[in-house]
């Protein structure tokens, strides 16, 4: 049997289910083509270029947090493959502070793309796997285009109107891990072909876990529900819920929550008295839409604690929240802590 392209995997959820439209379909081929050449510029590492692509780029993002040379180039690479196609009105990325909106040269489409060209970019330098996440809206009817600042509110929408999101994982191997509302399908590049295969469909996460992830150097900071599920945790077998766990960080938002896809989890950046003035870690609308959007298409639940994630209502581009995402039993657990 041939091989499943994602080409043919996306033609298949257009014409045969008749889930997305040519559109669509043409603008995730263009990411997945872009994410191919970040993972080419990653693997070059201090082969590529004059100088390498590693490092400091001198420079720091909208966040103001240093940007590596790679955040710089893997921003590019996404800004550059999406603007000619014609299937785009604007995008928006954690590295920018405003939306890029598509040249007057190109035509415009319906649809807006959010992403963070390189998530866990402080693992770069040390060979650790790293990321691309993205997200797909469509463009409000008689959204205001007329500038850089007047188009944001156009992506000021609840993660529920995403039509698909998906990460690329530059690892070992790269992989390519996207939802189109119709589960959770896995792809790997196949660097000599130049194409991601169908690997894996109809991804699952299961229920139950011994497996959590969390930054443990801020337990001081955390609230009393993430200490009392974390302290619990760490009881093991003789603590209430009568099972040993495993500790495991990346440090890479793309790195964890592949993991909890693979086998299970749970993954947390929870409210801490630290960022509690910037509302939580995690940006809205580049990590924790698009990762809890395909954790839901697999079975699982993402949250705040307090709210699913995919619920809140946006107020600015660049807004944080806290993340709790993963398997269900678990996540229901630290949730239900809150509300107690």
């Amino acid at each position: 049997m041939a091989q499943r392209t994602l080409a043919r995997y996306l033609t298949e959820e257009q014409r045969d289910k008749g889930r997305i439209p040519a559109d669509l379909k043409f603008l995730i081929e263009v990411v997945s083509r872009a994410c191919q050449a970040i993972s080419i510029a990653i693997g070059k590492g201090a082969l590529g270029g004059e100088g390498g692509v590693l490092g400091e780029a001198g420079s720091d993002n909208v966040q103001g947090e240093a940007q590596k040379k790679l955040d710089v180039l893997s921003n590019e690479i996404l800004l550059d493959a999406n603007e000619w196609g014609g299937h785009l009105a604007a995008m928006a990325s954690e590295e920018m502070d405003l939306p890029h909106l598509v040249p007057h040269r190109y035509p415009k489409g319906e649809y807006l793309l959010t992403f963070d060209p390189l998530d866990g970019s402080s693992n770069i330098d040390v060979n650790v796997s790293i990321g691309t996440i993205f997200s797909v809206l469509k463009c409000p009817e008689g959204a205001d285009l007329s500038s850089e600042a007047a188009a944001e509110q156009a992506f000021l929408q609840a993660g529920t109107a995403q039509v698909a999101a998906g990460y690329a994982v530059y690892g070992p191997t790269t992989l390519l891990v996207l939802t189109v509302g119709d589960g959770v399908a896995v792809f790997t590049l196949d660097r000599e072909q130049g194409q991601f295969i169908l690997t894996q469909e109809n991804v699952q996460i299961p229920a139950e876990t011994r497996e959590f992830a969390i930054n443990m150097a801020n337990q001081r900071f955390w609230e009393a529900p993430v200490q009392r599920y974390v302290d619990e945790m760490l009881a093991g077998k003789t603590g209430p819920l009568g099972k040993d766990y495993n500790m495991r960080w990346v440090a890479s938002m793309v790195a964890d929550v592949h993991r909890i896809m693979t086998r299970g989890g749970i993954f947390m950046y929870p409210m801490d008295e630290k960022i509690r003035h910037q509302g939580g870690k995690l940006r809205l609308m580049y990590e924790a839409n698009p990762m809890a959007l395909l954790i839901e298409q697999a079975g699982g639940v993402a949250t705040t604690g307090r709210e699913r994630i995919l619920d809140i209502a946006p107020h600015k581009l660049h807004q944080r929240v806290p993340v709790i995402l993963g398997s269900r039993t678990e996540v229901e657990r630290v949730s239900g802590y809150h509300q107690a």
